[in-house]
């Protein structure tokens, strides 16, 4: 009998020692940031994170920042800030806090970079413009000329999109003088919308979804593209630089192209 038990009770360490280091590998992590295991959750991480996004992101990033709590349970997404890029880099460089600065082209984030704000961004998806008219078309537009004789707004040119659509306006010879300039690209759909202008500029992502406007792709949109990089600020949360992580993972990137957003 001990002869036996000397024999059998190695044996049985060995079996405990592979389920322990089974049981370990299925809490390993995915390229995303995410559990590999059903059911878990990242080991530690926890708390608030505070993101500043674009605005053409908030449709987005509302959608990712739910799916993101429902993979870690014990972060909290604070309400995202949306606003015009160079508007957000302004409220950092003016001491707002945050851990994610997400916008709408690279030149807003250099500017966060110079500003010794954050380093190495990633770019994470990219965006077009169209024309966006009321639904109906009461101003008969059908290409980017008309913009010239109807009542257009447009983006300052201080923001993304409006840096976009003045390179758009400029490759096409086509001279526009605004009905009025918004600090961002929401504010134009929305005059839009309302029928208080009978086109504008906005991202081709805006449109979709929205009854209350219809919009189509001008002539050299494809050749004005915005890039939109994301990065996790200096002193960011761990949740923070987890988020920023999601964003480029296969979650974040699935969302992102289901609403109309193209690759990096």
């Amino acid at each position: 009998m001990r002869i036996r038990a000397a024999l059998v009770l190695p044996l049985l360490g060995a079996l405990l020692l592979t389920g322990c280091t089974a049981t370990t590998a299925s809490d390993s992590l995915d390229p995303d940031g995410e559990n590999a295991g059903p059911g878990t959750e990242q080991p530690g991480l926890a708390g608030e994170v505070t993101v500043f996004a674009a605005a053409s992101l908030r449709t987005a990033f509302d959608e990712i920042a739910e799916s993101f709590e429902q993979q870690h349970p014990n972060v909290e997404v604070n309400p995202i800030v949306y606003d015009g890029s160079s508007t957000l880099v302004t409220q950092l460089q003016e001491g707002a806090r945050a851990d994610v600065l997400a916008t709408a082209d690279e030149r807003s984030m250099q500017l966060a970079i110079e500003s010794d704000l954050a380093s190495d961004p990633q770019l994470f998806a990219t965006n077009t413009l169209v024309v966006a008219v009321p639904a109906g078309n009461p101003g008969g537009v059908d290409s980017l000329d008309d913009l010239a004789d109807v009542v257009t707004v447009l983006c300052a040119p201080e923001v993304p999109c409006g840096k976009a659509s003045a390179t758009l306006l400029d490759d096409a010879g086509v001279a526009v003088t605004p009905a009025s300039l918004e600090q961002n690209v929401t504010a134009v759909l929305q005059k839009v919308a309302a029928g208080e202008a009978d086109a504008g500029l906005v991202y081709a992502t805006d449109i979709i979804g929205d009854d209350a406007v219809r919009g189509f792709a001008p002539d050299g949109a494809d050749a004005v593209v915005n890039r939109y990089p994301i990065v996790a600020l200096d002193g960011a949360s761990e949740a923070g630089v987890a988020f920023a992580e999601f964003v480029r993972g296969e979650t974040g990137q699935q969302i992102l192209s289901d609403l109309g957003f193209g690759a990096p």
